[in-house]
């Protein structure tokens, strides 16, 4: 239920209070205040048109002097005071700036003027303003994807303003410019008003009206149209839905197969890489020592018996300087026929352990 708070029904301007003026919108402003002060008084109207009221006298000579206050009617000492009234809500109808702008002025009719001078500029700049408004209506078009309400409020504010500078239109120059100004997609509608209206006496308001009514149809076959095309489209995103779940299925059980498969590969890559392993192995087996680990040439055996031949070689070379070079020899020869034998007679110098032993194997 609505109520008095709604937005919807919001509060109008003040119907006592005078139009506020802020420098903006000055045809606007002077529309509206003129008609404030006709509804106020008629008089102070005539008052801020025509200039102050000043009660006269004649003289000796018969002619027009103003007459002094102190002989002054109670009549005319409300009509003077006309002046003072209308000053005063001007006053209170203008912001700080607008006010220090007129505030020398003594009577109304000087205010209002001055204001006009001031925002509608001389008659030059006049003419400027009708001639930039005039060329506005004359290319006045509806805009794409905007509506009739405000398209009209658009060609009020251009028609308000040529009104405020002295050009006016007819009704029917208006109806003839507002049917122009449709689209292309109203050209049915276009004809059909000119075909059953006469728009020479066609009320403006007539015209609006009937432009919001076809509008609302064209938006509710609009509304009709989308709402077709969405269920199309939910229809057509259900069957892709479905496709889809199946194309996953389809999906998942080529995964599953593509691991199973994966898993036996590895399986067996793992089994032949261990297999491989285990025949490396029997393969790296030392010559010498008939040990797996390593080779003949790093076998510690061999290198031992090595040590030992060259040792027993350093101690004897003291005793016997002669015998020295040909044990020497012998012993170098016998080192390199142990290398060369075979491994069999190698099993048997494995058991030497002095250079006695090892003369006597070479001998």
């Amino acid at each position: 239920m609505a109520t008095y708070n709604d937005s919807t029904f919001r509060e109008g301007q003040s119907a006592i209070r005078p139009p506020f003026f802020d420098s903006n919108d000055y045809p606007y402003w002077k529309t509206r205040m003129r008609i404030y002060l006709q509804a106020l008084d008629y008089e102070i109207w005539k008052i801020v048109c025509n200039g102050p009221f000043m009660p006269l006298t004649k003289n000796e000579v018969r002619e027009d002097i103003p007459k002094p206050s102190r002989e002054w009617n109670e009549l005319e000492k409300k009509k003077t005071s006309l002046n003072s009234k209308a000053i005063n809500v001007l006053f209170c109808a203008l912001d700080k700036k607008e006010f220090h702008r007129v505030s020398s002025c003594e009577s109304a009719n000087e205010i209002w003027h001055k204001l006009e001078v001031v925002y509608k500029g001389t008659n030059q700049v006049k003419e400027s303003k009708i001639s930039r408004y005039t060329r506005q209506y004359e290319l006045f078009q509806m805009e794409q994807n905007k509506s009739v309400y405000s398209m009209y409020t658009r060609f009020t504010d251009i028609v308000n303003t040529l009104g405020a500078l002295g050009k006016t239109f007819s009704n029917n120059e208006k109806v003839k410019k507002i049917i122009r100004s449709l689209p292309k997609e109203w050209r049915q509608k276009r004809t059909a008003i000119e075909e059953a209206k006469d728009l020479n006496i066609l009320p403006i308001d007539d015209l609006i009206g009937s432009l919001i009514s076809y509008e609302e149809d064209l938006a509710a076959e609009r509304g009709n149209g989308e709402k077709k095309k969405s269920i199309a489209l939910k229809a057509s995103k259900h069957e892709s839905d479905e496709e889809r779940e199946l194309d996953e299925e389809e999906m998942d059980m080529l995964a599953r197969r593509f691991r199973k498969l994966f898993k036996k590969s590895g399986e067996r890559r793992k089994f032949r890489d261990l297999k491989n392993r285990k025949k490396k192995k029997e393969v790296i087996k030392c010559y010498e020592c008939k040990k797996p680990g390593h080779i003949r040439t790093e076998c510690p055996l061999l290198n031992k018996l090595k040590k030992k031949a060259m040792v027993a070689t350093w101690d004897d070379s003291d005793e016997e300087t002669s015998d020295d070079e040909e044990h020497q020899e012998m012993t170098n020869l016998a080192l390199i026929a142990i290398g060369d034998e075979s491994d069999d007679e190698l099993d048997e110098v494995n058991d030497l352990s002095t250079y006695d032993e090892l003369y006597d194997a070479f001998k």
